[in-house]
């Protein structure tokens, strides 16, 4: 395993669209490993894509407090309600948003191996799964949100996706 550095805000590999994992392979483990140890080894990230270490694969890995949950391929397939809260980007760092996602989500993807799942989530679990999955497709944090937080009024608990 290794520490991948985070691409930041700038970088055009953050504003383009992820292609589909089509290999499932020691290459993919390794990859997904990595972005279990960077996640790990930030401070507030909850949420890491692909792309934000300079991969162009639809992979994910969500860590809200109860574990990694490491999405390959995935796809939100049912969402309800609606939520607003503070959002941060470990691509954005130091800048928080408030933004408008769903209350709950499911998502159906793959797990590093190939085998098909759903996840369902609410909360914070259901705006990181959204948060990640807008970076697959080359849409960033800031894209959705209704406004920018001063940081001096930088709402406590805001996690980084």
């Amino acid at each position: 395993m290794a520490l991948r550095t985070i691409v930041l805000e700038g970088d055009d590999i953050l504003n383009k669209k992820c292609r589909p994992v089509e290999k499932f392979d020691g290459r993919l483990e390794q990859m997904m490993d990595d972005l279990v140890e960077t996640l790990a080894a930030t401070e507030n990230g909850v949420g890491l894509a692909a792309p934000q270490v300079g991969i162009l694969r639809r992979f994910v890995v969500i860590n809200v407090g109860e574990g990694p949950i490491e999405l390959v391929n995935p796809t939100i397939i049912a969402q309800e309600g609606e939520q607003e809260a503070v959002e941060g980007c470990l691509s954005c760092p130091g800048e928080y948003g408030v933004t408008k996602r769903p209350m709950s989500v499911t998502v159906q993807a793959q797990d590093r191996k190939g085998n098909t799942f759903t996840v369902s989530g609410e909360g914070l679990l259901a705006r990181a799964l959204c948060h990640e999955l807008d970076h697959l497709d080359g849409i960033l944090f800031k894209q959705r949100t209704v406004r920018m937080v001063d940081p001096e009024e930088e709402q406590e608990g805001a996690a980084e996706e």
